[in-house]
């Protein structure tokens, strides 16, 4: 794709990292838009045609899941990375399925984030010597389906089959790191 005709949108609640990586894909001579929220998102995507779109997991308002479906609905022939802080198998299959190209753990830098579209191989998309330990993937699966009972503490415990005082126990705890 040449790059007078690709225009991105940035799609991330972190003003600053949005500022870099606009810069540094303009000067790429990418065409650059930025959005922090899923509003904004959905705005620009139904004013401006885009060709890629690159999408931050956790934001304020819905989830970067729904402005994946949202922006497929809208521009169905969009190119979607999915970048996030807080990878998991669970985000990372749901994130495809909604028609992400590709998904990538932060810090990403804009080489990795380019490959990932043209869909080169790096070193983001090797299995990590140190895999997430199972207390950090209970912490995520525990994050994911509280996110998909919209912060119900109750209807999260049922659905993890749970009491609701041993899930405030666990959610009182920071994340595990590895």
């Amino acid at each position: 794709m040449s790059k007078t005709n690709c225009h991105y949108l940035i799609i991330d609640d972190d003003e600053s990292l949005c500022r870099v990586m606009a810069r540094s894909l303009t000067r790429r001579g990418f065409s650059v838009d930025v959005a922090h929220d899923y509003q904004q998102a959905i705005t620009a995507v139904q004013n401006h045609p885009f060709q890629r779109a690159i999408v931050d997991l956790k934001m304020q308002g819905p989830s970067g899941l729904h402005v994946i479906a949202a922006l497929k609905e809208i521009q169905p022939n969009l190119d979607i990375i999915m970048l996030t802080g807080y990878s998991s198998i669970a985000t990372t299959v749901e994130a495809i399925k909604l028609g992400a190209s590709n998904y990538l753990c932060k810090p990403a830098s804009v080489d990795e984030i380019l490959a990932a579209f043209d869909d080169k191989p790096t070193e983001q998309t090797v299995i990590p010597e140190n895999p997430p330990s199972i207390d950090r993937l209970e912490w995520e699966h525990i994050q994911r389906v509280l996110a998909d009972n919209h912060d119900n503490i109750s209807a999260t415990a049922r659905a993890l089959g749970m009491h609701r005082r041993t899930l405030q126990r666990k959610l009182q705890k920071k994340p595990v790191k590895q």
